[in-house]
């Protein structure tokens, strides 16, 4: 008898998942230890806020990119209205993204959030105001990703839905036309 183990996938890029936790758990542990080991709240501003926008710009840039295979970036138009605009790979592509580099990706996405957030009732609780104003710089970074991959990850999903239907709808019309030819 064969007792073979079933594959376990690995991630498929082992670098970037690292670098996409790596700045959010850094801007979480300095936030939390600093405010153990520090006394200034200009350093804990200045650092969590800064490894924070370097998660921003990674998980924007160069994870969400390689890992789900979306981008997204919101630009102003001629008439100074804000619009939204994604990018995503092809649907062939898109299924041999690697399920673990991309539950990796949206979890710590959403936990990181939670955290903050967390940590944001912590700072209510304790009547810390400007403790506050750190989280509230960090979660609003945290929340622009969330908002943009989920609109882009939903961009995607209506992109492969409109292919799917156009590839059949083309080829059901070349089947109804060849039968015409026929006859």
């Amino acid at each position: 008898m064969d007792f073979a183990q079933p594959a376990v996938e690995n991630y498929a890029n082992p670098r970037t998942c690292f670098f996409h936790v790596l700045f959010k758990a850094a801007a979480l542990a300095f936030y939390i230890l600093s405010a153990l080991f520090l006394n200034s709240f200009v350093i804990i501003f200045v650092v969590t806020v800064l490894l924070s926008a370097l998660d921003f710009w990674v998980v924007k840039n160069v994870s969400g990119r390689i890992l789900v295979g979306l981008r997204w970036w919101n630009e102003i138009n001629d008439l100074g209205e804000s619009v939204w605009r994604f990018e995503c790979l092809d649907q062939e592509s898109l299924a041999r993204m690697n399920k673990k580099d991309s539950w990796l990706f949206w979890w710590t996405l959403y936990l990181s959030a939670v955290a903050w957030i967390v940590l944001g009732i912590f700072s209510l609780i304790r009547f810390q105001a400007d403790y506050l104003l750190v989280v509230g710089v960090c979660l609003t970074l945290n929340i622009a990703n969330i908002v943009g991959f989920t609109k882009c990850r939903k961009d995607a999903k209506k992109q492969i839905q409109q292919f799917a239907t156009q590839t059949i709808a083309s080829r059901f019309s070349s089947t109804i036309q060849s039968a015409f030819s026929v006859v």
